[in-house]
Order: structure tokens, then sequence, then C-alpha cells
């Protein structure tokens, strides 16, 4: 059962990325899609057929786009590094998927929700603590190498609002007047005006963490979506040799002395580039591994995402969303279900991306806005607290948790929440100095006297 603060913050985040529309400065609290004020717009294609919801591209036209998008992949992406964002919505409660098992304070806390002192797997890095038995996916990453763990993330004097405490997360700061996301400052540092796959959401709403000024961003439901073609059945008869005729004509003009003449004879033979080497993307793709089976897009839009970066499509910020963790009732089972789905889609992922020989390219961040309270409440739930969990996965990540777990006999606050050991704002800054070389300091307004942690092999 989500709390009437979730679901209104859930909402008003669909109604504005929707509308496009500038926001009051801290309530409802979210970053304004493409940056102050510029407008969302259905973009389709005409040249290529790609359906896109485009963000803050209002000044360039359809031809741009796919020039830009063809061009960034036949430049750099076969080795562009890429960040994955993986908000669990809603507060996932930290306690249980990685719980004091055997812990008499525990046990008292939560007469009905604790887990059973053998449940699970053990936590190798901290005798005293077991994985969720619907986190085997995790743990199995975790016992690789692949998973560093934060137990007990978040920051000093927790709001435990879901719209504030979102906010801060997605902006990287505790500043209720920031209007971009963290991801999408370091997107209008380092990214271009022709390529709105720079800043992927895969969802049918931005994720705010990728919300920009500059430049131009944008969301698409799945790859399978992503259609470099006209969606007509049956194709059209003349549709390849169209195209590539098209391509022979741009390559013998893509070097004219000519500036309109070169552009646009470059943009077709990238273009036909593109269009051939999207493979089974554009039409469906086939993983080389199985996915979790389910009405959720989550794991769909994990296996198209592994698809589009081994197709060289020139992404370099991605986010999803999963689950329903706000669970101030039944959290049992609701946790069980999620988890389940949320942990074996990540491990199918990261498998996904070691077949496919681009793991080494790719981390993935997982976050929520909160943990829970250590004391179940009446309803067979846990209500908002304060430190959280996250995960970083990935081949090249330490492997190694970030802070302590404080424990819940002496680590609990005075609200009997969990305190945070470590700092999100830490991570940020450490992901985007460690993975992407940036200026975490001009990306993140007051992150200089955080000590960042080592993330990376």
């Amino acid at each position: 059962m989500s709390c009437y603060d979730c679901n209104r913050a859930d909402l008003f985040r669909k109604a504005i990325a929707q509308a496009g529309k500038g926001l009051p400065e801290i309530e409802p609290g979210m970053p304004i899609p493409a940056g102050t004020g510029l407008t969302r717009r259905d973009f389709v294609s005409r040249t290529a057929g790609l359906a896109l919801a485009v963000y803050g591209g209002s000044a360039l036209s359809s031809s741009a786009f796919d020039f830009g998008i063809a061009q960034a992949a036949s430049d750099a992406a076969s080795q562009q590094k890429v960040l994955v964002t993986v908000f669990f919505n809603g507060g996932i409660d930290g306690l249980n998927v990685l719980f004091p098992a055997g812990d008499p304070r525990y046990y008292a806390l939560r007469p009905n929700l604790a887990l059973g002192a053998t449940a699970g797997r053990a936590y190798t890095e901290d005798d005293r603590l077991r994985w969720h038995p619907a986190a085997n996916g995790l743990a199995t990453l975790h016992d690789e190498g692949k998973v560093s763990v934060m137990p007990a993330v978040g920051y000093d004097n927790s709001n435990q609002s879901h719209f504030t405490s979102r906010h801060y997360y997605e902006v990287g700061g505790t500043d209720a007047t920031l209007r971009t996301g963290w991801l999408g400052r370091y997107l209008d540092h380092i990214g271009t005006n022709d390529n709105p796959l720079q800043g992927l959401t895969l969802d049918v709403t931005m994720h705010p963490s990728i919300a920009t000024a500059k430049v131009p961003v944008a969301t698409l439901a799945a790859a399978d979506q992503y259609l470099f073609s006209p969606p007509v059945t049956p194709a059209h008869p003349l549709e390849a040799s169209i195209l590539q005729e098209a391509a022979n004509i741009g390559a013998a003009h893509a070097k004219s002395s000519d500036p309109g003449l070169a552009i646009a004879g470059a943009a077709a033979y990238d273009a036909h580039h593109l269009y051939y080497g999207l493979g089974t993307v554009r039409n469906g793709f086939n993983s080389p591994v199985q996915y979790p089976s389910s009405a959720d897009a989550f794991p769909h839009r994990l296996a198209g995402l592994a698809a589009m970066i081994a197709a060289g499509l020139p992404v370099s910020v991605v986010g999803l969303t999963v689950g329903h963790f706000d669970t101030h009732a039944g959290q049992a089972a609701g946790l069980q279900r999620d988890l389940q789905l949320a942990s074996d889609s990540l491990l199918a992922f990261q498998r996904d991306l070691e077949a496919r020989g681009i793991a080494d390219r790719v981390v993935t961040h997982v976050w929520s806005e909160f943990g829970r309270r250590g004391q179940e409440n009446a309803s067979g739930g846990t209500d908002h607290g304060s430190a959280g969990i996250g995960f970083l996965m990935g081949s090249k990540v330490k492997g190694q948790q970030l802070g302590a777990h404080p424990g819940v006999s002496a680590g609990l606050d005075g609200s009997g929440n969990l305190k945070p050991t470590m700092d999100f704002r830490a991570i940020y800054a450490a992901l985007l100095e460690q993975w992407f070389n940036a200026d975490a300091n001009a990306i993140l307004p007051g992150a200089a006297p955080f000590a960042r942690p080592t993330l990376f092999k």
C-alpha cells in the first residue's frame, strides 16, 4: 500500500513530464523537464521513423537529430561509457533487504516482518547480515565482486517526504530550488545539441535525474519501439534499394567543398549506416540470456538497453524505475515480489552485458529515496525512515561495501530510523569523477566537502 505522498509524487512527475511546463520551486519539487521552461514535443523523425519524446530540442529539426544520432554512433559510441540509474520507487526497506540476522533487537522491533536467522544467503562482508531470499541475484553478483553495497546511504537530517527526499536525490543536493537533474547538469557540460539519446529514459515519462537546461534528452518506452524505418507491414519492396542509393549519393558528397552538401551527404551515409547497424534492435531484439517473464516492463527495458548499447547507439546516461516499495501495509508479500523482479532482472542485465562483451563500459547505480522505520507498524508494514540501501553494479566496480551498516542496537536515531553512514552526494561525485572524468564540483553544488570513496577497481 503506497501512501498518499508517494502516489502524489508519481502523479505530479507524470503530469509535468507530459505537459512540459514549469513548476513551483519546492512543492512539488522536481526538476523541470528539459530545464527552465523548454517545451516537450512528440518527435517523430520523418526520414527514419524514430519515435521519441524529445525534451529541450525545440530549435532543431528532425533531420538534425537524425544526423546527430548517426554521427555520434559512428564516432565513438562503441567506446562510450554508460551510467544506468535505477530508481527503486517508494523507499525500499533496506533493513530487510540486508537484515541483521540473529540480532535480538531486530526481532523485537519486527516480530512479524523479521526474517529467520538462516533465511537467504550470508553477506560475505559483514557476518551480522544476510540477504533477503528475493535478493539472490544481487547476492550472486556481490559474491563475484560485481556489486558494491551501500547498506546505509542517505544524508543528515533526512526529509521523510517522498516529494522532497526524492527531489534531493534527483537533483544531487539538499537544495529545494535546484531545477535540473544531477545527470542533466553533467550532460549540459559535455553533451551535444543534436543527440537526444545521450540522456535516455526508458519509460513513458522522463527520469527527472536526467532533466537538462541546455541539451536535448529523450524518453523511449522500450528499445524495440526505436524504429529506423516506418512501421509498415509489409515493408516497401524498394526500401532497401532506396536506402542504399541514398547512402551511395551521400558517400559521394560527404567530403564536398560545399558545406551544406557535405553535411547532407554525411547525414545520408550515416543514417544508412545506423539503420543497418541497429540490426535486430529496430525490429525487435534477441537477448543472449533469459530475463524474468513479467507483465512489468522493467526486465524488457533492460534487455532492450543491452541491445541498444551493443548496437552502438550513442547513449551516455539512462534512467529506469522499478517496483512499488512504499510498503506501509502487507510488506512481506510486496517486498518479496518486487525485490525478486528487480534483483533477477539486474542479474540478467549484467549477464547480458557480459555475454555481449560490453560489460566493462556499463555501471548501474541503484537508489531509493529513503529507507524504512526500524519498527514495524500495526498494518504489517513499515513507515518512512532515513538511511536506505543502494547498489553499484558492474564488471568494473570494486565490489566492496561503501559505508558501514550501523546495526539496529546503536545505529537507530531518536525516531527509530537507521542512521546514514554514506552520503549520496559522495557517491554521485565519485561516479562523475571516476567513471566520466568530470568535474563533480562544477555539477553538484556543495559537494566539495564530501570525501570520495573509491568505486572502481
